[in-house]
């Protein structure tokens, strides 16, 4: 199948999915994951409707760039771990930063939104599975309440709303509770109605598991397999 028409299957799913909880399939974005895919399949995406994309790594993007820099209206989301020390790098390429999982992070960030005098929507990564070899900070943690007070300081940044990674699992379901988990936070943080602190977004979802995100409220499915087929491993 083409790019066009696996899009178009997983809009599909995507109403099916939102009609099960009862929810307005609009409400619901679909982020082409474009990472280690070329810009010639970006452009399949594109012409069949996509508008925002997910990149994985700074400087793979910085290379794609170019070519794909005539795409009116395309919005592009860094998702995965960035370094400190690429921060600015990143503030300049992306329209978003989906994966801000540290407070050092965000204060790097704020710098580089301010030194080009833009705000830089960003979301929260939060680590619901508490799995060591993945980033992102626990819901309960120190550090994530701490980044919460101090959004209204750090005022280059639009704080949109939370991520997260599930641990892996054949079975979509057993994702479940922890997509409910972020939700739930979500519901938290929005009932204390912090300023500078937005929680309209909930990205959460992958190519084998989306459709359950959705119907634990995501907002935001990241669907890169689905769309562009297996990825090459090096």
């Amino acid at each position: 199948m083409s790019v066009a028409d696996n899009i178009a299957r997983i809009h599909e799913r995507i109403q099916w999915a939102a009609k099960r909880a009862g929810r307005d399939p609009s409400e619901i974005t679909l982020m082409a994951v474009s990472k280690t895919f070329p810009a010639t399949s970006i452009r399949e995406a594109y012409d069949a409707g996509i508008r925002v994309f997910g990149e994985n790594r700074v400087q793979e993007f910085a290379g794609k760039i170019d070519a794909v820099r005539g795409l009116a209206g395309a919005d592009w989301h860094l998702i995965g771990h960035l370094q400190t020390n690429k921060a600015a790098k990143a503030a300049a390429l992306f329209h978003a930063v989906d994966a801000v999982d540290s407070l050092r992070l965000a204060k790097k960030l704020n710098e580089a939104a301010a030194s080009s005098g833009r705000k830089l929507p960003v979301l929260v990564e939060l680590n619901v599975g508490g799995e060591a070899a993945k980033t992102g900070m626990p819901a309960d943690s120190a550090e994530f309440n701490e980044l919460l007070s101090l959004a209204p300081q750090l005022d280059h940044l639009l704080f949109r709303g939370l991520m997260t990674v599930p641990p892996y699992t054949e079975d979509p379901q057993r994702a479940r509770p922890f997509f409910r988990e972020l939700r739930d936070v979500r519901d938290q943080v929005t009932k204390r109605q912090l300023r500078g602190v937005s929680m309209d977004v909930l990205s959460m979802g992958m190519s084998h598991d989306f459709e359950v995100a959705i119907e634990e409220g995501s907002t935001c499915v990241r669907v890169g397999t689905a769309i562009f087929g297996v990825r090459e491993r090096a």
